[in-house]
Formats: C-alpha cells, structure tokens, sequence
C-alpha cells in the first residue's frame, strides 16, 4: 500500500508516494532539508536550486562510497567462507587420517599381541 507523504523542504510542499514508512520517508525529508538548510545559511550566494544540486552530489557520493564498502564486504565474506571450507575439508581429511591411523595402530597391537603369544 502506497503512502503519501506531504514533505516541506526549505519553504515548498512535496507530496511524495511511496510504499515506506511514513516515519522513514519524513526522516529522509527532515534531513534533506537540514543539510539544504544548512548550506545555505553558510553562504548567501547559495539558492535552493544550488543548495538541492549540493545535496544531491553529497548523497550520490555517499551512496558510492557506502555501495564501494558493501561490495568489498561481500568480497572479505566469500573470502572467508572460501577460507573456512577449506579449512573444514582439511579437518574432514585429518579426522580420516586420525582414524586410517587408528586402525593401522590396532592392527600392528593385534599382531605383536600374537606375537607375543607365540
């Protein structure tokens, strides 16, 4: 279910539609027109129209940044799963060993045991 939301940034009305949260959609809002807000009150030379472009580059390179992060995450968890299979197969091939061992070491027993009974 679509929700619309009335968002006021920096003086206009925006009616947004969208099926998030009407609390996450307004927290999107308040923060854009915060850092708007924000810039233009640091410079008087700066309209909303350069004050929108602003934060909209701020967020584009936030979002490439964060997307770059991600995607180097993902790439340390295969890397680590990788990693742990190996490790699970080598601990799969020392257990048989363990065991062939084992076996082998009741086998040489048994015979020094009939050895001795001779």
């Amino acid at each position: 279910m679509k929700n619309k939301v009335r968002l006021n940034v920096c003086g206009t009305d925006y009616y947004i539609a969208s099926e998030d949260d009407e609390s996450y959609i307004r927290a999107i809002g308040d923060d854009v027109d915060a850092r708007m807000n924000e810039m233009m009150a640091g410079n008087d030379r700066i309209s909303t129209t350069m004050a929108a472009v602003l934060c909209a580059l701020s967020y584009a390179d936030e979002c490439k940044k964060a997307n770059a992060a991600s995607d180097s995450l993902r790439s340390q968890i295969k890397a680590y799963i990788e990693e742990s299979e190996r490790s699970r197969l080598e601990a799969d091939e020392a257990k048989r060993e363990i065991e062939r061992l084992r076996r082998e070491l009741q086998g040489v027993r048994l015979h020094l045991a009939e050895l001795d009974d001779r």
